[in-house]
């Protein structure tokens, strides 16, 4: 995963909601779903390596099913 950009633009968020759109466009709602749901985990999953990597108390998190 690549290191967030902390200075969005205008012009970057269009260019993430475009590519998004793109991406999910002809997907059924059950796949779009899926789609999201595994990139939720993913982000997820990485927040609480980092938590644990930096001493950060667990707090409790929601797993997307």
């Amino acid at each position: 995963m690549t290191e967030p950009k902390t200075n969005l633009t205008v012009e970057d968020i269009h260019r993430i909601r475009e590519r998004n759109y793109e991406l999910t466009k002809d997907m059924k709602p059950e796949d779009r779903r899926a789609y999201y749901r595994k990139n939720a985990n993913a982000v997820q999953a990485q927040i609480e390596r980092l938590r644990q990597a930096n001493g950060i108390s667990n707090r409790k998190s929601v797993r997307i099913n």
